[in-house]
């Protein structure tokens, strides 16, 4: 009988202790995890230094102040940096590749580390990254602000246009922190609208209205790939006069 209760409590006690020896491990795997900013295969953790160095010094140099293949980061801001990294638009593939959204390389926690250690590199200034809260902006107003503003090279419905020697490119991708991003720190050719161009609420707006043109609501018929005009027109003409010479020719064949 004896001999059957301590069996008892041996196997009552074994998972307390197997878990009383795991706990410890487990911490320490948890923590490792948590200050491990990225890895590459074969690699191991790799700091925002190292990944600065390896990824990006090639163009930026070693200091961050340029060489002949990219620009000096001096006053390019975190909003700058954080979009051109979460758009994926760097690092470039190579340097003479072009500069187009892509999949972003790293995950966002490596991002927000390698904009810090850049931007304290570079010796900070430009525009810090924005603050957004779209859920109560007013979309009318924030399209009103994207014709004044956008629509001359991203088009009225966000889809992009052609410029000197490139494109603007389409808006639709852009999430609400890239949109406002790119507003403040005027990425490539696009100009950087500050304070005083667009305040904070009118920056709000105009995202809103970014996302909305998305997917709009078209309540007056097929939208014809929103190139306006030009496919009303074509539409008017070859199917709506196509259209209105076959019901002649039927009338005056049916006499």
């Amino acid at each position: 009988m004896r001999r059957r209760r301590a069996v008892e409590l041996a196997l009552l006690a074994a998972p307390l202790a197997l878990a009383a020896a795991l706990t410890p491990l487990l911490s320490t795997a948890r923590s490792a995890h948590a200050t491990t900013p990225w890895a590459r295969p074969g690699q191991g953790a790799l700091e925002p230094k190292t990944i600065f160095l390896s990824d990006c010094a090639v163009c930026h140099g070693n200091d961050a102040r340029g060489t002949p293949n990219g620009p000096d980061l001096r006053g390019f801001g975190r909003a700058s940096l954080d979009y051109e990294l979460s758009t994926g638009r760097m690092p470039l593939p190579a340097p003479d590749a072009r500069l187009v959204r892509r999949t972003p390389r790293y995950p966002p926690p490596v991002r927000d580390a390698l904009v810090t250690y850049v931007f304290d590199l570079a010796g900070g200034g430009g525009p810090d990254i924005p603050a957004v809260d779209a859920r109560h902006a007013d979309v009318a107003q924030g399209g009103e602000l994207f014709r004044l503003n956008c629509a001359a090279c991203h088009a009225w419905s966000g889809h992009g246009g052609a410029l000197l020697s490139r494109e603007a490119p389409s808006t639709h991708r852009a999430t609400p922190l890239q949109t406002a991003e790119a507003i403040r720190a005027g990425p490539g050719m696009m100009p950087a609208f500050g304070e005083a161009a667009i305040t904070g609420t009118q920056l709000d707006d105009v995202v809103a209205y970014v996302q909305y043109i998305r997917h709009p609501s078209n309540r007056g018929g097929n939208p014809l790939w929103y190139i306006g005009p030009l496919a009303e027109g074509g539409v008017a003409w070859i199917i709506g006069l196509g259209l209105l010479l076959v019901f002649i020719r039927w009338i005056g064949t049916a006499r």
